[in-house]
């Protein structure tokens, strides 16, 4: 199995838009090639008799069911705010400043 080249990581860093130096593109080269590794690895122990599985016991979701309830008018819910507009909770800009 081919290992994780130099230019795979520098591809992968500019699609997660990342900036990586040369030593650090080495750096997660030979971790990435490590842990491909160790996938491949557990592809290889699992025979043909075991079935591929998310966990290893089976999961059953335990749901309430969903009932509208009452909930809290524009008016009880700006009750306690310390600033509010146009029936909105107001809260100090912070994007946008320079």
């Amino acid at each position: 199995m081919p290992g994780i080249t130099r230019e795979e990581v520098a591809h992968l860093a500019r699609l997660a838009r990342l900036e990586l130096s040369g030593e650090e593109l080495d750096h997660f080269a030979g971790q990435l090639d490590a842990i491909i590794g160790a996938v491949a690895r557990v592809a290889d122990v699992a025979g043909e008799d075991v079935p591929p599985t998310s966990h290893p016991l089976p999961l059953t979701n335990v749901m309430r069911p969903d009932t509208v309830r009452p909930g809290f008018t524009a008016q009880q819910a700006l009750s306690g705010a310390p600033a509010q507009e146009q029936q909105r909770f107001k809260v100090p800009q912070i994007l946008g400043e320079e």
